[in-house]
C-alpha cells in the first residue's frame, strides 16, 4: 500500500513542481488581498481577543488557504479522471483504492501546508506578531487532511466539472467566510454560533489561532479534527472502491 501511495503522491508532486510558480502566485494573491484590505485597513485600529485584528486574521487565513488548496485536489483528480483516464490506469495497476486515496490526500496536505507557509511569510513581511510553532502546523495539517480527504470523496461522486463547481459553491465558499476566518464566532447569536460550530473549519481556525497566540488549545478541538478527518478519509476509500467496481 505504501509504495502505491508514494507513486500517486510522486506524480502529484511532479505536477506541482512543474506548475510551482503559478501555484505559489495563486496561493499568495487572494490571501494578500484579504490581508491588505482587512488586516491593514482595520488591523491597527481594532483588537479582538487581546490582539490586533491583523494578528487575529492571519491564522484564519491560514485555515482558509489550507482548506482551499487541499480541496483543490478534487479538480485535479477530475481532470485526470475525465480527460486523461489516469484514475482508470491507477485502478488497473497494483495500486488499490486505499493507496490511491492516501497518495492524493498526502498531496492535498502538502499543498495545504505550502499555502500555510505562504501566509506565514506574508505575516512576517508585514511584521505581524504570532507564533508558528508545532501546534500551529499541526492545526494546519489536520485541517488540510480533512479537506483533502473530502476532496477525494467528492471527486468520486461528481460526474462533470459543473457538478464539482456546484459542490464548491455550496460547501467550500460558505465555509470560507463563516468558519471563523474573519470574525470571532462567539460574537454571533447563540443559534448562529451553534450552526457554525458544526463546520470543521471553525475548529481548525480556533485551534490555529490559539496556537499562534501560545494559548492552550482544548483537547476537543484536536479530537474533532482527527475524528472528522479519519471518517472522511474512510469515506473517500469507500467511494473510490465503489467507483472502481
Amino acid at each position: 500500500m505504501i509504495q502505491g501511495a508514494l507513486a500517486v503522491y510522486y506524480r502529484e508532486m511532479l505536477l506541482m513542481r512543474r506548475r510551482s510558480l503559478r501555484l505559489l502566485a495563486g496561493m499568495a494573491v487572494s490571501p494578500l488581498l484579504y490581508f491588505v484590505t482587512f488586516g491593514q485597513a482595520v488591523g491597527h485600529s481594532a483588537q479582538l481577543d487581546g490582539v490586533s485584528y491583523a494578528a487575529f486574521l492571519l491564522p484564519g487565513l491560514v485555515a482558509m488557504s489550507s482548506m482551499m488548496q487541499a480541496y483543490s485536489m478534487a479538480s485535479e483528480i477530475n481532470i485526470a479522471r475525465f480527460y486523461f483516464r489516469i484514475f482508470d490506469e491507477f485502478m488497473a495497476s497494483p495500486v488499490g483504492p486505499a493507496a490511491y486515496v492516501l497518495g492524493e490526500v498526502l498531496a492535498g496536505v502538502t499543498r495545504g501546508l505550502v499555502a500555510s507557509a505562504v501566509i506565514v511569510a506574508i505575516g512576517m513581511a508585514f511584521g505581524i506578531g504570532f507564533q508558528a510553532g508545532a501546534l500551529f502546523w499541526l492545526g494546519a495539517g489536520l485541517n488540510a487532511f480533512f479537506f483533502a480527504s473530502l476532496a477525494v470523496a467528492m471527486a468520486m461522486i461528481v460526474r462533470t466539472h459543473q457538478d464539482q463547481a456546484i459542490l464548491t459553491n455550496f460547501i467550500i465558499t460558505p465555509m470560507a467566510f463563516l468558519g471563523g476566518t474573519f470574525f470571532p464566532v462567539e460574537k454571533l447569536p447563540g443559534w448562529a454560533a451553534a450552526v457554525i460550530g458544526l463546520l470543521p473549519l471553525t475548529h481548525a481556525s480556533r485551534a490555529i489561532r490559539l496556537a499562534s497566540q501560545e494559548r492552550p488549545v482544548p483537547d476537543g478541538e484536536w479530537g474533532l479534527l482527527v475524528v472528522a478527518g479519519f471518517l472522511c478519509f474512510m469515506l473517500a476509500i469507500y467511494l473510490t472502491r465503489r467507483v472502481q467496481d
